[in-house]
């Protein structure tokens, strides 16, 4: 049996990047988990300004962003009735401030959408060795966050530090459903979008939709089954630098462009989505220097993939498709779209030019990039498997570039554990 898509997944998949936005009280003392006990006064940004994320969001190409409404220090960005815990007991803006309202206002003038970061674990909640309690608070934290700020794009679940918990995610998912039913709900509850298993912003080959499972964090390596299989696309989050919360002292270790490159080919190009964290600094600006780095990537791809040679497809019954383009081009690159609209159904495709193999893989779905040495070609041969299977679309691209290859990462500071550890270990 194949699982079609909901049209919102479709149009998530399609939308293919994001930005993540880490930002709290650990912005403001060095922290990446902190305990809840960080005192609330040390959260007052001197000149946040939400306009400016997101600006720097839509002038990257991203199509969302998702904010760190409340980190698993329990600090609400918002003056939320459940805690005293919040920005109503800052300094910041007299105490009358709300970072989520601030930067749903600026989305909702950018034409982007808005995801908000609610984690389930809240090291600051007196009541979260009650079960029962801590998920009637946890969902009274739900419905402000659904109800108060406009339609949501995305609803992220975080699994880390929830390791052998179980909430009551039946009545959590009830709220998304009566309030943000179109809202995408990354990975736990009922997810409409999975994690990809990483923090290295990485898919794999074949990147598949569809699962009868999702994995929790990084430090639990089982999976959490689901009670069906379930169309899933992954998402791939990955910070730009080693730390997710920006921090005075990691600055060498801002991800290069061949890096962040080397990243888009393998989640982007492999047909996942891509989550990058570009996090506000103490002043509540994205860091000059995340900025322009990420400036650099989105143009780069735009002078990569700007200008396409679509090509008109004519079917191979039975084996694939003829891309014919309108006349003969020197191409390096190729996009390859899948119809999902009944599902994923390719498990195999073979690119060819005059009879010479160009790439092969497994998936397609979304989109498919592949780079091969330039070849001049009038027409493309597209072979696939899979049970009535068919493309959507074919492009080519003049590039003149390679594929980046992927750095070693600098190791990363794990509070949890007390000791250092590399991305995804």
């Amino acid at each position: 049996m194949t699982i079609a898509p909901t049209p919102a997944q479709l149009r998530w998949q399609e939308a293919g990047f994001g930005l993540f936005l880490h930002f709290g009280v650990n912005t403001f003392n060095g922290r990446e988990w902190s305990d809840g006990t960080l005192d609330p006064a040390s959260f007052d940004p001197s000149e946040l300004d939400a306009r400016q994320w997101v600006a720097t969001a839509v002038a990257a190409g991203a199509r969302y962003v998702v904010f760190t409404a409340k980190h698993h220090d329990g600090f609400c960005l918002w003056p939320t009735e459940t805690t005293e815990y919040s920005v109503a007991s800052s300094p910041w803006r007299g105490g009358a401030g709300d970072v989520v309202g601030e930067l749903a206002e600026a989305c909702q003038e950018a034409g982007i959408g808005l995801g908000l970061y609610l984690s389930p674990w809240d090291r600051n909640a007196a009541c979260y060795d009650d079960p029962e309690a801590y998920d009637a608070f946890y969902r009274r934290q739900l419905v402000e966050l659904c109800t108060r700020y406009g339609p949501l794009y995305e609803l992220w679940f975080d699994g880390a530090g929830s390791e052998g918990r179980t909430y009551d995610w039946e009545a959590i998912a009830a709220v998304v459903e009566r309030h943000q039913p179109d809202a995408m709900v990354f990975n736990m509850g009922r997810p409409t979008i999975r994690w990809v298993g990483n923090e290295d912003g990485l898919a794999a080959d074949p990147c598949v939709y569809v699962t009868d499972c999702t994995g929790v964090s990084i430090y639990d390596a089982g999976r959490s089954a689901l009670d069906t299989l379930r169309y899933l696309p992954p998402e791939c989050d990955v910070p730009i630098r080693r730390n997710w919360f920006w921090q005075p002292d990691d600055a060498h270790t801002l991800k290069s462009l061949d890096h962040l490159l080397a990243i888009w080919y393998r989640s982007v190009g492999l047909g996942a989505g891509l989550l990058l964290n570009v996090p506000p600094d103490r002043r509540g600006l994205i860091d000059d220097a995340d900025r322009e780095r990420l400036l650099e990537l989105s143009t780069e791809l735009a002078r990569r993939f700007g200008q396409p040679y679509p090509a008109a497809l004519a079917p191979l019954p039975g084996t694939g498709v003829i891309a014919r383009f309108d006349e003969p081009v020197l191409i390096d690159h190729v996009e390859l779209r899948e119809d999902l609209s009944g599902g994923q159904r390719i498990t195999g495709h073979t690119l060819l030019a005059g009879g010479r193999v160009l790439a092969t893989g497994s998936s397609v779905g979304v989109r498919r990039v592949h780079s091969f040495e330039p070849v001049a070609a009038a027409e493309l041969t597209i072979l696939i498997t899979g049970d009535e299977a068919g493309l959507l679309g074919v492009s080519g691209f003049r590039t003149g570039s390679r594929v980046p290859g992927l750095e070693d990462q600098p190791p990363v500071m794990d509070e949890k554990f007390g000791e250092e550890r590399r991305d995804g270990d």
